[in-house]
C-alpha cells in the first residue's frame, strides 16, 4: 500500500516546485544559509501540499481515468489504493503543509491557500473550460515563484520573471493539451477529457507558436532591461540556452510525439537536461562572479 501511496503522491512532479528557488537564485542569496534553509523548508512543505492536490484530483477523476489508456494504471483508478486511504492522507498532508507555511509567515500561508483553493476549483470546474484550464496551470507556477519570494527578504528579484514564468507555463500547458488531444487519445479525446472538445490541433499549434515566441522575447527583454542585473549585460549570454530549450521541447512535442508529461521529459531527455544545466551554470557564474 505504501508503494502505491507514494506513486499516487507523484514525487516525479515535485520537480515543478523547484521554481520556489527562483527568488533565492535571482536575488543572489543562494549561499545565504538562513534564506536557503527557509526556501528549502517551503519547498518541502509545498511538495506535501502538491501531493495532497494530486490525491484529491485522482479521487475525483478516478472514473474518467479508468477509460484513459495511460491514467487507468494510476493507483486509485486501478483500485490498488483505496479512496478512503487517499482522502485521509490528502487531508493530513494538506494540514501539515498549511500549518508549516503559517509558521514561516502569513504571506506564505496565503499563497499556499491560494494554490490549494485554485486547484480544488480546477478539479471541480475550471479544468472543463478551454483556455481557462491552461491559464490556471500557469497561475499555479507563478504561485510557486511567489512562495519563494515570500519566505526571504527580496532585493533584486525582477517582476519580469513573473512574466517569463507565466508564458513558459502556458507553453508547457498547451504542449500537454496537444499531447492529450492528438497522441494519447487521437480518436476519442473529448470523451475522456471534456475540455479537449474546446481545442483543435490547429488552434493549439497557433497558441504554442505565439507563446513560445513571446517567451523568448520576454526573457530577452529581462536580460538587458531588468534592474539589478550585471551592468555589462552578460545575462544576455543565457538567451541561446532558452531558445534551444524551447525549440527542443517543441521538437519533442511534434516529432517525437511527447509532451504529455513535462516532468518526465525533464528527467529523461538528455539534450534538455544539458541545456537546463548549462543555463543554470551560466546564470550562477554571471550572478555570483560578475561585479
Amino acid at each position: 500500500m505504501l508503494k502505491y501511496l507514494l506513486k499516487a503522491m507523484r514525487p516525479k512532479q515535485w520537480t515543478k516546485n523547484m521554481f520556489i528557488f527562483a527568488a533565492l537564485v535571482f536575488d543572489r542569496k543562494l549561499f545565504d544559509l538562513p534564506s536557503l534553509g527557509r526556501t528549502a523548508i517551503a519547498f518541502g512543505l509545498f511538495c506535501l501540499l502538491a501531493s495532497s492536490v494530486y490525491l484529491i484530483n485522482d479521487v475525483a477523476d478516478r472514473e474518467a481515468d479508468k477509460l484513459h489508456p495511460v491514467k487507468k494504471n494510476r493507483p486509485i483508478a486501478s483500485g490498488k489504493l483505496s479512496v478512503s486511504m487517499a482522502i485521509i492522507v490528502a487531508v493530513l498532508l494538506a494540514f501539515i503543509s498549511l500549518v508549516g507555511s503559517y509558521l514561516l509567515n502569513l504571506e506564505t500561508l496565503i499563497f499556499f491557500l491560494a494554490y490549494f483553493v485554485l486547484n480544488l476549483a480546477y478539479s471541480k470546474w475550471l479544468k472543463h473550460i478551454a483556455l481557462i484550464d491552461v491559464l490556471v496551470i500557469a497561475a499555479c507556477f507563478v504561485l510557486r515563484v511567489a512562495v519563494g519570494v515570500s519566505v526571504i527578504h527580496v532585493e533584486r528579484f525582477s517582476p519580469w520573471l513573473y512574466v517569463v514564468m507565466t508564458l513558459l507555463a502556458l507553453y508547457i500547458g498547451f504542449g500537454k493539451r496537444r499531447s492529450e488531444l492528438m497522441v494519447l487519445l487521437p480518436e476519442s479525446s473529448a470523451s475522456h477529457r471534456k475540455v479537449l472538445a474546446g481545442y483543435s490541433l490547429e488552434l493549439i499549434d497557433q497558441l504554442i507558436t505565439v507563446v513560445s515566441a513571446t517567451t523568448i522575447i520576454a526573457y530577452s527583454l529581462y536580460t538587458f532591461s531588468a534592474p539589478n542585473l550585471p551592468q555589462n549585460h552578460t545575462m544576455m549570454l543565457t538567451i541561446p540556452f532558452v531558445i534551444y530549450g524551447i525549440f527542443r521541447y517543441l521538437s519533442l512535442m511534434q516529432i517525437d510525439k511527447k509532451g504529455g508529461e513535462p516532468e518526465e521529459l525533464l528527467i529523461s531527455d538528455r539534450p534538455l537536461q544539458v541545456t537546463v544545466f548549462l543555463w543554470g551554470l551560466t546564470v550562477l557564474l554571471i550572478f555570483y562572479l560578475s561585479k
